[in-house]
């Protein structure tokens, strides 16, 4: 079982997959990792050799930010709204939508549970 950047590959999935498991790698991404290493996207996890694991693994740690780094920088992101006090941290802090959704009708994931 491949482990990359702390998260468990599952074994039987195409690695192009497989790689979407780490948060902050998606299709596109993983394509691009595979591509620059020369590996096929199709191959199995499994399949890997332990040099190709380890490639993978120096790719994502020294270019790209993942798992819990990235999710610290994402809160540090919104605190910095929020404390500035613009538009979007104010939505953040009231727990309303950001993006310019309608809050009249919908809302409900963001606004929680009906009072």
């Amino acid at each position: 079982m491949a482990r990359i950047a702390g998260v468990d590959l599952p074994t039987n999935k195409v690695i192009g997959i497989a790689l979407t498991r780490i948060f902050g790698i998606g299709r596109n991404t993983s394509e691009k990792i595979l591509n620059q290493l020369n590996i096929p996207f199709h191959k199995r996890t499994k399949d890997l050799t332990d040099e190709e694991v380890k490639n993978i693994r120096d790719i994502i740690e020294n270019n790209y930010k993942v798992e819990g780094e990235l999710k610290a920088s994402i809160q540090q992101d919104i605190k910095r709204l929020m404390d500035i006090g613009c538009y979007r941290g104010i939505r953040h802090r009231k727990g309303l939508p950001v993006r310019g959704q309608r809050t009249r009708s919908n809302a409900r994931t963001r606004k929680g549970k009906k009072k």
